[in-house]
C-alpha cells in the first residue's frame, strides 16, 4: 500500500518558497549527490502536485525532480484538465486525489509537492511521513513549511537524519 510523503527543501528559517512563491533561492544549493534523495527517487511511485507548484514544475524544467524521476503525475487543481500538460492527470477532489495517485504508486510512496497540498493531507489524516532537506540559508519571509493559524501540534516520530554536504535532511513519520 503507498505512503503519501511530503518531500520539500527548506530554508533554516521554515520557509519553503520566498515571497510570491519564488523559489530561485534554491539555485546552486544542492552540490553533489544525496544518498537519501536517491533512495527516495528509487522508491516514489506517483508525484502528487498541489496548484500552485504545478506551474513552475511544467514551465522552467518541464518535469517534477529536473527530470530525474518518470512516472504518474497528478495535481490537484479545479482547472480544466484539457489544459494539463502532457504527462499529467488533473483531479479536482482532495480524496480522490489522494486515492488515484495512492493506485498508481502500488507499494511506492506518493511524494506530495505543495505546502498547502500537505497541510490539507496532514488535516485530514492522511499523511504518513514527511522529509525535508533543510538548506543553511535565511528567507525571512515567503511560504511556511507548515503553516496553519491558530496551531496545531503535530507529533512527528524521526525515521532518518543525515546530512549531505551542506544540506541537513530530517525524515519523520506522522505519529
Amino acid at each position: 500500500m503507498a505512503k503519501l510523503l511530503y518531500h520539500i527543501t527548506m530554508s533554516l528559517d521554515g520557509f519553503v518558497a520566498g515571497p510570491a512563491d519564488d523559489m530561485s533561492w534554491l539555485a546552486g544549493q544542492f552540490s553533489g549527490p544525496n544518498p537519501v534523495v536517491e533512495r527516495l527517487l528509487a522508491g516514489i511511485g506517483a508525484v502528487l502536485l498541489g496548484h500552485h507548484t504545478y506551474a513552475p514544475a511544467t514551465s522552467a524544467e518541464g518535469e517534477v525532480y529536473s527530470g530525474r524521476w518518470q512516472g504518474p503525475k497528478f495535481v490537484l487543481t479545479r482547472d480544466d484538465p484539457a489544459t494539463a500538460q502532457p504527462g499529467f492527470t488533473f483531479v479536482d477532489d482532495l480524496g480522490a486525489a489522494v486515492a488515484t495517485a495512492s493506485k498508481a504508486a502500488g507499494d511506492g510512496y506518493v511524494a506530495l509537492l505543495g505546502a498547502t497540498l500537505a497541510r490539507r493531507c496532514l488535516e485530514a489524516g492522511l499523511l504518513d511521513e514527511v522529509l525535508v532537506h533543510v538548506v543553511p540559508v535565511l528567507l525571512g519571509d515567503g511560504v511556511r513549511l507548515f503553516d496553519h493559524p491558530g496551531g496545531t501540534r503535530v507529533r512527528l516520530d524521526p525515521i532518518e537524519l543525515s546530512h549531505a554536504g551542506r544540506i541537513s535532511n530530517i525524515w519523520c513519520r506522522v505519529a
